[in-house]
């Protein structure tokens, strides 16, 4: 793994937005994965560790998150996410190469949606970790719930724990796999005190707009003409199961995997969910 950076653009100017790089540059084919609203392009470690000898792999961290900049709250929607992702393709389609896949969980999965929905679409495959063209209003109330809470913590252990008990959608994880979401998410405040990597301002922009019905983007799901594999948490409330099977049957090709005794969303960490995309992105 390897720390980049590349700037984008807001009406306030120019942002930089950090990327953890894996795979050979030079590579034939180029992969983006990006991360769920509150999470960081560290969340695709194992992932990108396992597709390096076949990909240059981009993972970044959206602005506000991780080691991104920070921006100001009116721009922490898509309209900014997508001019960032598109900087991003224009970077990793440099070179000879003029297709990119795609791999989001949640939020960087709408986002690829959107993406791959333009007209010319450089995106060749889409991986759509837990998420679909309807986003159910019960799961935005959860996430309203604790987006713009920001806690203190005595140790990255206690942050581990925090993580557990409010992802526990992730799965059944072992403590070293929590521990390394926690050590990923958290810096040391000057008073010693631990607390998320992210900017709070991100939940006030997403509790500033009501929330009184699900969002329905199958629009935007229609206009897409690339595979698709959407992998889905059994239990998942994001996205259920009648979406997943209505997403089949319109729109782009698409295969679901769905992982019994998951919820929201699947980590990917795991040797099996690894494995899917793995074998799914290099089918040709």
């Amino acid at each position: 793994m390897r720390t980049e950076s590349y700037l984008g653009l807001s009406p306030e100017g120019y942002h930089n937005v950090r990327v953890w790089g894996w795979g050979d540059p030079a590579a034939e084919r180029a992969l983006i994965c990006v991360h769920g609203l509150s999470r960081n392009g560290r969340d695709f470690d194992a992932l990108a560790a396992d597709l390096a000898p076949h990909y240059h792999i981009a993972c970044p961290d959206v602005i506000g998150r991780g080691e991104s900049d920070r921006v100001g709250q009116a721009h922490y929607g898509y309209p900014q996410y997508c001019a960032d992702a598109n900087a991003l393709i224009a970077r990793m389609t440099s070179g000879g190469r003029n297709q990119v896949d795609w791999v989001g969980t949640s939020m960087g999965g709408l986002l690829g949606m959107m993406m791959a929905a333009f007209p010319k679409s450089p995106i060749r495959k889409l991986v759509l970790n837990d998420v679909g063209p309807v986003v159910s209003k019960p799961a935005l109330d959860h996430i309203a719930t604790y987006i713009d809470v920001v806690p203190e913590f005595d140790s990255v252990e206690a942050a581990a724990d925090a993580i557990a008990a409010n992802n526990a959608g992730f799965g059944p994880l072992t403590r070293e796999q929590w521990m390394f979401l926690a050590s990923t998410s958290v810096y040391q405040r000057d008073d010693g005190k631990w607390t998320w990597r992210r900017d709070p301002a991100i939940g006030h922009a997403f509790k500033a707009q009501p929330i009184t019905a699900d969002v329905v983007l199958w629009d935007v799901w229609d206009a897409i003409t690339c595979p698709v594999l959407v992998v889905r948490g059994g239990e998942s409330p994001l996205l259920t199961e009648e979406t997943a099977e209505e997403m089949t049957r319109r729109g782009p090709p698409t295969e679901v995997i769905t992982f019994d005794g998951i919820g929201h969303a699947p980590a990917l960490l795991e040797e099996d969910q690894i494995s899917v995309i793995h074998n799914w992105l290099l089918r040709d």
